[in-house]
């Protein structure tokens, strides 16, 4: 036994397992690397700066919605009602932007109200998973139906269009930099705050095991509401994207994106069953998901196989993902 502890390949194993605890986006930073060099293959103009930025812009809404979908993962829930609080407040934005005139502090307050309005459904979706302690991927499904049901109401038929300010700022240039930039460089900063915050280690503690974070003081049904308020929070600077890149606003623009959320997580090495996981993998897991949309078109896959053959990729690298983070897990 002896022989066998202390072997190369036993110690190289336990190397890699060591660095994958401590870097549990690695597989999924690899997946990312192997699809950009796929992409440039098939089409080299695809790794261009402009189509980068364009690649970007287009999935910087699922990034932030599967970063939202991270903070309730962390705890051993899920929110399946993230798409629709993604919609109900790209309706929202627009509708109010388009009756106060389109101008910047209409623009502005339009926004703050989204937050509001992203942190309120959070805050319900709290409510009722953690203090009414109904199960929840029932519950969540249930209010995305209420929240889709209002995004309907407020918004009946898509095509409503975004006010020009808003729409050439997200897809345009500051300082000679695209814009889409200083949000990537925003959300960095807000995530390092997060990190430093005990929020973060609360949730995965209660994630790990809820009964023994309980029983040692920790205030469970409140970490868990916040959980849900982070939730909706990043739902709603989804919705901002989502709204900057079509301009328009749609009642069921996020119907897709709730399962493509959840996918990312996993992708990005987190755990659906809680206490594990990091918001760098889900980050990297939306831009997965993206790259293989890519590889997927430029391979010049008929249109009517591109769903089989997308879903099919996804699989694939999905159960990849999932044997290479199990190594890291203790």
């Amino acid at each position: 036994m002896a022989e066998i502890a202390t072997s190369p390949t036993y110690r190289r194993a336990g190397g890699i397992r060591r660095l994958l605890e401590r870097y549990p986006f690695l597989p999924a930073l690899a997946i990312v690397l192997v699809l950009l060099a796929l992409n440039g293959f098939f089409s080299p103009n695809s790794l261009s700066y402009r189509s980068l930025t364009g690649l970007l812009s287009t999935y910087m809404a699922l990034i932030l919605l599967a970063i939202a979908q991270t903070y309730v993962v962390y705890a051993g829930d899920i929110d399946l009602s993230a798409g629709s609080i993604l919609s109900l407040v790209n309706v929202a934005i627009v509708v109010l932007m388009e009756r106060w005139g389109g101008g910047a502090g209409a623009v502005l307050l339009a926004l703050a109200l989204g937050l509001l309005l992203g942190l309120a459904c959070g805050l319900v979706n709290g409510l009722v998973v953690a203090a009414l302690r109904l199960q929840a991927i029932v519950a969540t499904f249930a209010t995305s139906i209420f929240f889709t049901g209002l995004a309907l109401y407020i918004l009946p038929v898509a095509g409503t269009p975004a006010p020009t300010i808003f729409w050439r700022t997200y897809g345009g240039r500051l300082l000679g930099l695209p814009f889409v930039f200083y949000i990537l460089a925003g959300l960095v900063l807000l995530l390092l705050v997060l990190g430093r915050t005990r929020l973060t280690t609360q949730l995965l503690a209660v994630g790990d095991d809820q009964q023994a974070a309980f029983q040692t003081g920790l205030p469970v049904v409140s970490i868990r509401i916040r959980g849900y308020l982070l939730c909706g929070l990043f739902s709603a600077l989804a919705a901002f994207c989502i709204t900057g890149d079509t301009a328009s606003g749609d009642p069921l623009v996020g119907g897709k994106m709730t399962l493509f959320s959840v996918a990312a997580v996993v992708l990005g090495g987190s755990a659906l069953s809680g206490g594990w996981g990091t918001v760098v993998g889900s980050l990297l897991g939306a831009l997965t998901i993206g790259l293989i949309s890519s590889v997927v078109f430029f391979m010049g896959t008929p249109s009517e196989w591109q769903n089989f053959v997308q879903g099919l990729a996804i699989l694939v690298v999905l159960m990849a993902g999932v044997l290479a983070g199990r190594r890291a897990r203790p």
